[in-house]
């Protein structure tokens, strides 16, 4: 396995764990690869069917024209299965070799400090899952998916892909033909948790796909954060991770979905993530994308309820030979709603920002309000950026108010920073981490903390 020579100090995470799959298909897709991993899951015949429906539409459906161009990418060129431990194994069970991965994540560890429950993905399969005794005694649900179909088959039947069905968008047909690991969590009637639930997700194989598929159902006045990672090692061929993710709100509930994605420079990251909220529900989404060759996520929220609310903090970094392609989507249907996206970007030494976002306030959404907030800030001359919103009002009693900036560092204020005695390394960062203060003060302490320190790891500040 051949490894690019990278400096730790550009991407700590791009280190391999070499030949730890037990089970690894050949590249290359078919409906007989689909099969097997439908064997290799022991699932029903209900959902092979659905993956073989998926797999002929994929065949059929282009490329998505909202974004980057990506006719470039060979389908033929990934593995779409690699597993390197048994389905649901204990940590004793887990090979020594992963857990130092883990470790050396700080994942392991982080479980115990300040989370409900983890579960934490390794290539293809979800190899290590707790839950504290608290999330059993309020009937939370919180397993992988294919724990979910052969304990819970109700609730996925209900709801799998009706959010984002496999018609959708070529990556989303993807993704539910070769899906494999994701989360699923159920939270009843009336439950509020205090602590995040979290997911990590660690591509290790070469040229491996990554398509986990996360399904959250929060109930009638119930309350849930989810919080989730991503590393990948630095390869001199492309990774490919096409996720989906679908979150139902039911009348009062609430939900905050944080992603800290720091995928190393060889994958590409094409994600669907969809929420809908019923009457007065509230959705969060904390965004937060680092790394990756080529990223596109435009988390979305369907307003459906009346007074139902949404609201969309993203940062994206975009380097030398990074797409950073992000936004978000709001769809208004019911009365009175509301919804917020503030999005901001840096782009340096070349790298390339692009906000691309929707609101769409329909007819039937009168006497609603949408605030789209889009800063860049442009740290050479050589980056790009790009604001690229589409936004239509359908009706005559709502309100939309966009703003957008792009600005550089500020030299009045790296000359008062200098001035008393910090130096330019470290006034740079403190003006990089002001303007991205309206994301970090969103994300729990721990991962406020290694937000600071992988942003001096990207823009060389360290």
């Amino acid at each position: 396995m051949k490894n690019k020579v990278i400096n730790q100090k550009e991407y700590e995470y791009g280190f391999s764990d070499i030949n730890t799959s037990i089970v690894s298909l050949k590249k290359g897709l078919s409906v007989d690869v689909i099969k097997k991993i439908s064997v290799i899951k022991d699932e029903p015949k209900w959902m092979l069917n659905i993956r073989l429906k998926a797999y002929r539409a994929f065949l059929k459906l282009k490329n998505p024209k909202w974004g980057p161009k990506l006719e470039f990418i060979n389908f033929d060129d990934y593995i779409y299965y690699a597993s390197s431990v048994k389905t649901n194994p204990k940590w004793s069970e887990i090979p020594e070799k992963i857990k130092d991965t883990f470790k050396k994540l700080n994942v392991h560890e982080a479980d115990a400090k300040f989370l409900s429950g983890a579960n934490n993905q390794y290539d293809s399969e979800s190899i290590y899952h707790q839950v504290i005794q608290e999330l059993k005694d309020k009937k939370v649900i919180f397993t992988n998916i294919e724990t979910a179909i052969k304990e819970h088959p109700e609730l996925v039947k209900k709801y799998f892909g009706k959010l984002v069905p496999y018609i959708d968008n070529k990556y989303a047909a993807l993704n539910t033909a070769v899906w494999s690991g994701g989360s699923f969590i159920y939270v009843p009637k009336g439950v509020q948790l205090s602590k995040p639930l979290q997911a990590y997700f660690r591509i290790n194989t070469k040229s491996v796909g990554q398509f986990e598929r996360t399904l959250i159902i929060v109930d009638e006045s119930a309350k849930v954060h989810y919080t989730e990672g991503c590393t990948a090692p630095i390869y001199d061929k492309n990774n490919l991770h096409a996720a989906v993710v679908e979150v139902f709100l039911a009348k009062n509930a609430k939900a905050r979905y944080s992603t800290i994605q720091n995928w190393s420079d060889n994958v590409l990251n094409l994600v669907t993530k969809r929420c809908i909220c019923e009457e007065n529900a509230t959705m969060e989404w904390i965004d937060g994308n680092l790394g990756s060759k080529l990223n596109m996520k435009y988390p979305a929220t369907i307003l459906k309820g009346d007074n139902s609310s949404a609201k969309c903090i993203s940062i994206a970094i975009a380097h030398k030979d990074v797409i950073q392609d992000a936004g978000a989507k709001m769809i208004h249907i019911g009365k009175n709603t509301r919804s917020q996206i503030i999005s901001k970007s840096i782009a340096h030494n070349g790298g390339n920002a692009t906000y691309r976002g929707l609101v769409n306030i329909t007819k039937s959404a009168s006497n609603s309000y949408a605030d789209v907030q889009c800063d860049t800030l442009i740290l050479d001359k050589i980056s790009k950026t790009d604001t690229i919103p589409t936004e239509i009002i359908s009706n005559h009693t709502s309100f939309l108010k966009h703003e957008a900036k792009v600005t550089d560092l500020d030299k009045e204020k790296m000359f008062y920073l200098n001035s008393r005695s910090i130096n330019k390394v470290n006034a740079r960062h403190l003006l990089v981490l002001g303007f991205v203060e309206p994301f970090v003060e969103e994300l729990p302490m721990e991962y406020a903390v290694e937000l600071n320190r992988l942003l001096k790891l990207d823009l060389g500040t360290e």
